[in-house]
């Protein structure tokens, strides 16, 4: 027998014990001045052990006098917005769905309090662990619901936005206050972040501030963790892993084969931050990736737009951190995906270089950027390296003829030439990187144009620029031009070296002695990318340093001994560190929840169609 569509026989009553009066009643007493029923009402709202029938019906009161539930009654939809709705049965959720869309609908002082309660499930829940007698609270990593939980949260923000448009004004704010400090675990960064750019995809509005939030704090984890701390606790991590595994087999006399079985090379990064910053990385960069394409095809509109809030972010944030050394790839990244994008980015920086309007110490940034992204990107054609060289070398020789014509004796001066020095380190760079390829297709015309640059007259220049970029890029340079008999370096070099510049006055403000040997606080961008999980996407479009066995080198200071057998850097540790400081340049998604495979987009039946 059926009653109102249920099996009356198999079917249990739904549980609704419940005391005081209805929801309206109880409103209309305390509005009296008698407060028993409305103190019962939250108390009952609170019980950790609420039924979901329960909450249904309390839903349905609520929905029905939504209109009486003004300011005065605050505390109360504060006890209904904290009952526990995530992941409960489809039922409970849509009917909290509608109590949330008449709520904001009715009474929009309380979208801030919904918007709160909605972002506040962006995370996992917080779980608390007995270890040694000591409770330790956590993520719960091992919830397998999470991606539905998260779904049913963005379904919510979804109708919210619907019912009141200017939902977007009032969520920013609370995205940003939300954010969990970056001492957090990766996992809990790892789904905020993944949540916050999914609300990206149906609040477009926001995505440039979004993008600026989630790469301020993840500047903050790169300048915490230097190359140099990254690369020493990786040695130490696989030194201690090849201790273990030299005891155990020494202990039970192990076959030489099952160290296969166990790789030294882990895609967990030993050192905590970096581990931290690499899963953020694999986030955005799979966001970046999943934005750009539609059905596997490069979407050029959104890609465009994407670029533009991107570069936006670069030029606020990114660009004026010094040393950091991998935040900036999500740039080179987006970069890869059509030739065009690379050359806007260059061109955008070549603006910046050129102009006297801008600050030295932001030109010698721009500098270091350009020259290392025309050497580390294979994805640059040698046409485009060389139509960017044209421009620098071009700008360099009129600069010196400026200073030629000039009343005064030009002399060598970080303070007044810096973005004129970091412009030819910019050029020797990527004459090091990418001369093979100028000349692998055409020696006679790939000389030929190495030949028309004059760089002669740039390294015999009275402003020395030999004299002030970092000795290895000097060496390199003066080495790869003798051997192809391009320009002759070494009579300056030897000369610059028994003179070893008195006293050099650097952009940051006031003398230094010169046993500085980068004055110029030179850093290269696009160095090694260093963070596993993410560094396999870089890795296919990353130009790596191939040692040139037939060039001879001038005698340099030693480098720093390390276990690195794939070491990608002839700079030697000339290079700043960053010391943990922030600061202006001195002198599929979803599935990422397990994987960063593809951005999630909003359920099919509330996304919004671009």
């Amino acid at each position: 027998m059926e009653v109102d569509g249920r099996d009356f026989l198999n079917t249990p009553p739904m549980k609704t014990v419940r005391f005081g009066g209805s929801v309206s009643e109880t409103l209309a007493k305390q509005k009296q001045g008698d407060s028993g029923d409305y103190e019962l009402l939250k108390h009952q709202l609170s019980d950790p052990d609420i039924k979901d029938a329960q909450i249904i019906n309390w839903l349905q009161e609520f929905r029905s006098c939504v209109t009486q539930l003004t300011k005065d009654h605050e505390q109360l939809i504060y006890t209904v917005l904290r009952l526990p709705w995530v992941g409960r049965s489809p039922a409970v959720v849509e009917e909290y769905m509608s109590f949330l869309s008449n709520l904001v609908s009715a009474q929009t002082v309380y979208l801030c309090a919904c918007l709160k309660m909605v972002v506040s499930h962006f995370t996992p829940k917080r779980v608390t662990i007995c270890e040694g007698g000591v409770d330790i609270s956590d993520t719960d990593d091992e919830d397998e619901n999470l991606p539905r939980n998260f779904d049913q949260c963005h379904q919510a923000l979804q109708l919210i936005t619907r019912y009141v448009p200017s939902t977007s004004h009032f969520l920013m704010p609370i995205l940003q206050e939300n954010f969990p400090f970056i001492q957090k675990s990766s996992r809990m960064l790892e789904c905020y972040v993944h949540n916050l750019l999914r609300v990206t995809v149906y609040i477009p509005s926001i995505r440039r501030d979004v993008l600026e939030v989630i790469i301020e704090r993840m500047l903050k984890l790169d300048v915490s963790a230097s190359r140099s701390e990254i690369e020493e606790a990786e040695e130490n991590a696989v030194y201690n892993h090849q201790a273990e595994e030299r005891t155990e087999e020494g202990l039970f006399d192990m076959d030489e084969d099952m160290s296969a079985d166990h790789p030294t090379r882990t895609a967990v990064m030993a050192h905590p931050v970096a581990e931290r910053l690499d899963a953020l990385m694999a986030v955005l960069l799979a966001y970046i990736k999943d934005f750009s394409h539609f059905n596997g095809s490069l979407h050029v509109e959104r890609t465009k737009e994407l670029y533009r809030d991107l570069l936006s972010v670069f030029d606020k944030l990114i660009l004026p951190t010094h040393a950091s050394c991998h935040v900036q790839y999500t740039l080179f990244y987006l970069c890869s995906f059509r030739l065009a994008l690379a050359e806007a980015f260059l061109d955008h920086l070549w603006k910046i270089l050129q102009s006297p309007s801008q600050p030295a110490v932001l030109r010698q940034a721009i500098a270091g950027y350009m020259g290392s992204f025309l050497a580390r990107a294979k994805f640059i054609p040698v046409r485009t390296v060389q139509a960017c060289l044209d421009l620098l070398v071009s700008w360099i020789h009129r600069y010196i003829d400026s200073q030629d014509s000039s009343d005064r004796q030009a002399c060598c001066d970080i303070s007044l030439h810096g973005p004129f020095y970091a412009a030819c380190q910019a050029v020797f760079y990527t004459l090091i990187f990418r001369h093979r390829a100028m000349l692998e297709g055409n020696m006679k015309k790939g000389l030929e144009y190495l030949q028309s640059l004059n760089l002669e007259r740039v390294v015999m220049c009275q402003m020395n620029p030999l004299k002030v970029c970092l000795p290895s890029v000097t060496n390199m340079f003066a080495a790869i031009t003798r051997k192809y008999q391009v320009v002759f370096c070494y009579t300056i070099i030897e000369r610059n070296n028994r003179h070893m510049l008195p006293v050099v006055r650097s952009s940051a403000g006031g003398d230094r002695v010169t046993t500085n040997t980068n004055p110029l606080d030179s850093f290269f961008p696009f160095d090694s990318y260093l963070l596993k999980k993410s560094g396999q996407l870089i890795e296919p479009l990353y130009q790596v340093w191939e040692e040139l066995a037939d060039i001879e080198l001038l005698p340099a200071k030693p480098c720093r001994q390390g276990s690195r057998e794939d070491e990608d850097d002839f700079l030697c540790g000339e290079t700043p560190q960053n010391e943990g400081i922030m600061g202006m340049t001195p002198n599929s998604f979803d599935s990422n929840l397990r994987s960063p495979s593809s951005v999630g987009s909003p359920p099919v039946t509330f996304q919004r169609p671009f």
